[in-house]
């Protein structure tokens, strides 16, 4: 090998140690770098082709990259609510821009891969990261089901909450055995009572009578097709008291307010029927406090009208809930009085929720979730392409991504970069002295080859 070969291995020896300077100086420009994964340097020997063992002699040597995609940075908190972190294994799925047209983001429809999750939404309503690449995930559904097919968030249909028309109130109450109300005399079992002659409808000139001999169901907002918004309000009337000489039960008559601006004859209060397969209006029945009509817990009031408003055909649902016990104060005790209809709403919030749900708050004060975002992970994360700004691409010996929940990403949260510094500085003596050794070897040898040139003169 002789002199020749001892600079040529050193000069392998100052290229390798370049390289890892290299890296060195990449990882500390990056510690600050949202989710970087350092790159260190490892050494492999090349040995010279010789006879036998007894004349092999040091070989070159040169410098590789080892990728660190499988160790994680901290994951921290953000005050951001659509940043977001993966605690252990796994990659965002984000694609890059290619482009605009009238303002509109185009996209490569090709999935690159990032833990950098500092996102934010665009002008275009969609999520982008720190480094220009965009946030994929799986469309949900009104009923709830996530789309199996993968696609780049865009919420720009979402901004409002659509209006929806109440189609079912649901209603729990105790009802007490004696109510009082304001025609109660103690000594009179029959004071609380509703005239019989009072018909299904109350007029104007007759609500007054009416309200003094019942007691308030409790009220609660209904909406209509465009999200109109109106008060339900119920009150209750006993009608008859159990008499088991007769095999009678306890019977009782249910109003809401359909008009509260009649006048004389129009009808202010008007009755719901309990079982509207019977013929008439028909009353709710309690045996030994448990509702028997009607038998299904159920009815639907037709034609729901409040103050000229319609809100169509309404099921009130009462199930088990439906009581009558006594009760010493003699009034409606209300468990549940809910209905499904909402006005619509703007979109006041978006954030990203651990487990890796999208959801929109409005200002109508419903929640939707948006989108589900998945996690990609490999077989071998570190035989990934590294790209600008955190991404990597597939490769064959990275094997293809499986698609999982998004159970480990944690909201509000980024990753930071794995580096230590205090690691690399600790590197950066070891190379340099060793490239300071390879100089001296440099040195050496060329004073070497000095001694031989002068030993012709």
């Amino acid at each position: 090998m002789g002199i020749y070969g001892a600079l040529t291995t050193a000069v392998s020896g100052l290229s390798a140690q370049s390289y890892a300077l290299e890296n060195i100086s990449g990882n500390i420009a990056n510690s600050s770098t949202t989710a970087y994964k350092r790159t260190d340097t490892a050494f492999q020997d090349l040995v010279t082709d010789s006879s036998g063992a007894k004349t092999q002699t040091s070989g070159s040597v040169a410098a590789y990259s080892q990728a660190t995609n499988n160790v994680q940075g901290t994951v921290t908190a953000s005050e951001s609510d659509t940043s977001i972190a993966i605690s252990g294994d796994g990659y965002f799925l984000v694609q890059d821009s290619s482009g605009a047209t009238n303002g509109e983001t185009n996209f490569t429809g090709t999935d690159l891969y990032t833990r950098r999750g500092d996102f934010e939404l665009d002008k275009n309503d969609n999520l982008v990261n720190g480094a220009g690449y965009y946030l994929v995930g799986n469309r949900v559904s009104d009923s709830g089901t996530a789309s199996s097919t993968a696609e780049v968030i865009d919420i720009s249909d979402d901004e409002i909450y659509p209006a929806k028309a109440t189609s079912t109130v649901n209603y729990e109450a105790s009802l007490p055995t004696v109510p009082q109300t304001e025609n109660y005399d103690s000594t009179d079992s029959s004071s609380y009572l509703l005239e019989s002659t009072v018909g299904s409808t109350i007029s104007a000139d007759d609500a007054d009578s009416f309200l003094e001999s019942s007691v308030s169901g409790g009220s609660v907002t209904v909406y209509d097709a465009n999200g109109t918004a109106q008060d339900l309000t119920l009150r209750w009337a006993k009608t008859s008291n159990a008499d088991s000489t007769a095999g009678t039960d306890d019977t009782w008559s249910l109003y809401y307010l359909s008009d509260s601006t009649a006048t004389g004859t129009e009808t202010a209060w008007t009755q719901i029927d309990a079982d509207s397969g019977t013929a008439g209006t028909q009353g709710y029945v309690f045996e030994n406090g448990k509702l028997t009509t009607p038998s299904s817990g159920a009815t639907t009031v037709t034609d729901l009208t409040i103050d000229g408003t319609s809100y169509g055909d309404v099921t009130l649902k009462h199930g088990s809930g439906l009581t009558q016990y006594a009760n010493s104060e003699g009034t409606v005790s209300t468990s549940k009085l809910t209905q499904d209809g909402v006005a619509s709403g703007e979109m006041t919030g978006l954030a990203i929720e651990d487990g890796g749900a999208l959801v929109a708050t409005y200002s109508n004060g419903k929640t939707k979730t948006l989108y589900e975002i998945p996690v990609a992970t490999f077989a071998a994360d570190n035989q990934l392409k590294q790209l600008d700004g955190g991404a990597f691409a597939m490769t064959e010996a990275s094997g293809t991504p499986t698609l999982v929940s998004g159970s480990s990403i944690v909201g509000s949260a980024i990753e930071e970069s794995n580096v230590d510094i205090a690691d690399e500085f600790t590197k950066l003596i070891v190379t340099q002295q060793a490239y300071s050794a390879n100089t001296r070897v440099v040195t050496t040898a060329n004073s070497m080859m000095d001694d031989v040139l002068q030993m012709l003169r």
